[in-house]
C-alpha cells in the first residue's frame, strides 16, 4: 500500500492489511511534524518578545498581538479549514495551507515594521487554521475507538501541549544564538519538507457535497478578533474608552449574527447539535478556560525570568526545560492510565495540580527567585497539563455522528486558539490594570527602578491570580458537566 487514503481507512474497521500499519505510522509522523510547526509559532516568539519589542517599536499593550494575530485567525478559521478539506480534499487544503504558512513564515523573518510582523503572523495562524483539521481528522478516521486511538491522541496531545512548551526552549536558543528572526525562518526547511513528503505517504480523500459557510467563518473571526481587541484596548486606555465600548459592542452583535446563521444555515461551518451533548459541551469549554490559563502563564513567565530574574534569552528557554520534559513523560503515559481509571478521574486528578501551581505562581514577589518560585509551579503545571489533555480530547470526540467528526476535530483546536488569545487578552488587561494601580498607589517605596519593578511583579501576580480562576472554573466544569467517576475494565 504506497498511500493512505483517509477516506478508505474511515471505512475499513480494525483489520489492518500487511505494511498498513507502518504506512499509517509515516502518514502519522507528518502530520504530527506539521502539527508540531503550527503549535511551536504559538510560543516561540515569547522568549523573543523584548527582542522583537526594542527591534520593531512595539508598546507594552500591543506586544501580545504578536501572539494574538497567530492564534486569532487561526482558532478563527479552523472551521472553514476543516469543512474545506471536506469538499475540496483534505490531503489538497493541507499541502495548501502548509504552503501559506511557511511562507508568511519567510515573510514575518524578514519583517522591518511591527505591521509587517503582524500581518505576516495572521497569514501564517491562517496556514495553519488551513493545515490543522487534517490532523485529528486523520486520527479519528484512521484509529479505530480504544487503544489504537488512545495512543494516537496520546501522540497527538504530546505534540499539542508539550510542543508549547518546548517553543520556549527553542525560542531562547535561537534568539540567544542566531536573532529573533530565526524563530520564524526556521520553519520554511520544515515546511518544504513537510510538502515534499505529504504525496508521497497521504492518499486523497473522497470529496463531499456541499458549500462553504463563509458568513459563519467570518462572523465567528471578526466576533473573537473585536472581543480580543476590547480587552487589549482596555489594558492601555481603560474601561472607559470609546474604542473599548465599541469593540465590545461588535463583538456582542458579531458573535449574534454567528449563532443566528449557525442555527439557520443548511450546512454550518458550526454544527449546533455538537453541543447537545453534556459532557461534549463541557470538555469544550473546560479546555478553553484550562488554555486560557497556560497561554497567559507563558506569556508573562517568560517575561518574568528575563526582566525581573535577569536571564538571558537562552537561559529563560532552558528554565522551561524541566516543565517540558515532565510534560512529555507524563502525557506518553496518560493513555496507559486510561485502562485503569475513567477519563473523568484522570482530568480532575490533573487539574489539581495545576490550579496548585498557578496558585503559588500568583505569589510571586521581586524577590521570588527561580528556585523554587518559578521551578516549582512549572513541575505541577507540567505534570497537570500532561495527564488531563488526553482524556479531554477524548471526551470531545467520543460518540460523535461520522458526518461531524470533522467538525467536532475542529471544534477542539478552535477551543484551544480561541481560549489562548481570549485569555491572554484578559489576563493582560488584568496586568496592565493591577500594575498601573500599583504604580500609582504608593503601594511601593525606593527608587524610582524599585517602584517600577514592583508595579510590574504585582501586574503579574494579579494575572496569574486570575488564570488560577480560569483553571478552577475548569475543574468545576468537568466535575459538574462530564460523568463518570466509576472504575472501567481495562481494555
Amino acid at each position: 500500500m504506497s498511500t493512505l487514503s483517509m477516506s478508505q481507512t474511515m471505512t475499513r474497521g480494525p483489520a489492518r492489511a500487511p505494511g498498513r500499519l507502518d504506512q499509517r505510522g509515516v502518514a502519522l509522523a507528518i502530520v504530527l511534524c506539521a502539527q508540531l510547526m503550527i503549535i511551536l509559532d504559538m510560543t516561540v516568539v515569547n522568549i523573543a518578545l523584548p527582542t522583537i519589542a526594542r527591534g520593531l517599536h512595539f508598546s507594552a499593550p500591543s506586544l501580545s498581538w504578536v501572539l494574538n494575530a497567530y492564534t486569532l485567525t487561526f482558532g478563527g478559521l479552523l472551521l472553514l479549514g476543516g469543512r474545506a478539506g471536506d469538499l475540496l480534499g483534505r490531503r489538497r487544503v493541507f499541502m495548501a495551507g502548509i504552503l501559506l504558512f511557511t511562507a508568511a513564515s519567510l515573510a514575518g523573518g524578514l519583517a522591518t515594521s511591527a505591521g509587517w510582523l503582524l500581518a505576516a503572523r495572521a497569514l501564517q495562524g491562517a496556514g495553519g487554521a488551513i493545515a490543522s483539521p487534517a490532523v485529528l481528522a486523520l486520527i479519528t478516521s484512521s484509529f479505530p475507538e480504544g487503544r489504537e486511538r488512545t495512543r494516537a491522541l496520546g501522540l497527538y496531545t504530546a505534540v499539542a501541549m508539550g510542543g508549547a512548551s518546548l517553543g520556549l526552549v527553542l525560542g531562547g536558543m535561537i534568539t540567544e544564538w542566531t536573532s529573533w528572526r530565526w524563530v520564524l525562518f526556521v520553519n520554511v526547511p520544515i515546511g518544504v519538507a513537510v510538502l515534499l513528503a505529504t504525496p508521497r505517504f497521504l492518499g486523497e480523500s473522497q470529496r463531499r457535497p456541499g458549500q462553504f459557510d463563509l458568513t459563519g467563518a467570518l462572523t465567528s473571526t471578526a466576533g473573537m478578533a473585536a472581543l480580543v481587541y476590547a480587552f487589549i484596548r482596555a489594558a492601555s486606555a481603560g474601561w472607559h474608552d470609546p474604542l473599548s465600548l465599541g469593540a465590545f459592542g461588535a463583538a456582542i452583535v458579531l458573535l449574534g449574527l454567528f449563532l443566528l446563521t449557525e442555527s439557520r444555515a443548511a450546512q454550518p461551518i458550526t454544527p449546533l447539535r455538537l453541543f447537545a451533548d453534556r459532557g461534549r459541551s463541557g470538555s469544550y469549554l473546560a479546555r478553553l478556560l484550562l488554555v486560557a490559563g497556560m497561554f497567559g502563564m507563558f506569556f508573562f513567565l517568560t517575561q518574568f525570568v528575563q526582566d525581573i530574574l535577569g536571564f538571558s534569552p537562552l537561559r529563560a528557554g532552558l528554565a522551561f526545560v524541566p516543565m517540558t520534559a515532565v510534560l512529555f513523560t507524563v502525557s506518553r503515559a496518560a493513555p496507559r492510565l486510561l485502562g485503569r481509571f475513567t477519563p473523568k478521574v484522570l482530568m480532575v486528578s490533573g487539574l489539581l495540580p495545576v490550579v496548585a501551581g498557578m496558585a503559588w505562581l500568583a505569589r510571586i514577589t521581586p524577590a521570588t527567585g527561580y528556585l523554587p518560585g518559578v521551578l516549582g509551579p512549572m513541575l505541577l503545571l507540567g505534570a497537570g497539563m500532561g495527564v488531563v489533555f488526553v482524556p479531554l480530547t477524548m471526551a470531545s470526540l467520543a460518540g460523535v455522528r461520522p458526518e461531524d467528526s470533522g467538525a467536532a476535530s475542529s471544534m477542539v483546536n478552535v477551543t484551544q486558539q480561541v481560549g489562548g488569545s481570549l485569555g491572554l487578552a484578559i489576563l493582560v488587561t488584568v496586568y496592565g490594570t493591577a500594575s498601573r494601580n500599583a504604580a500609582g498607589g504608593g503601594r511601593t517605596l525606593g527608587t524610582a527602578l524599585g517602584q517600577a519593578r514592583q508595579a510590574i511583579v504585582h501586574g503579574m501576580a494579579s494575572a496569574f491570580a486570575t488564570a488560577t480562576i480560569f483553571d478552577a472554573c475548569a475543574l468545576l466544569v468537568i466535575i459538574m458537566a462530564i460523568g463518570g467517576w466509576q472504575r472501567r475494565a481495562a481494555r
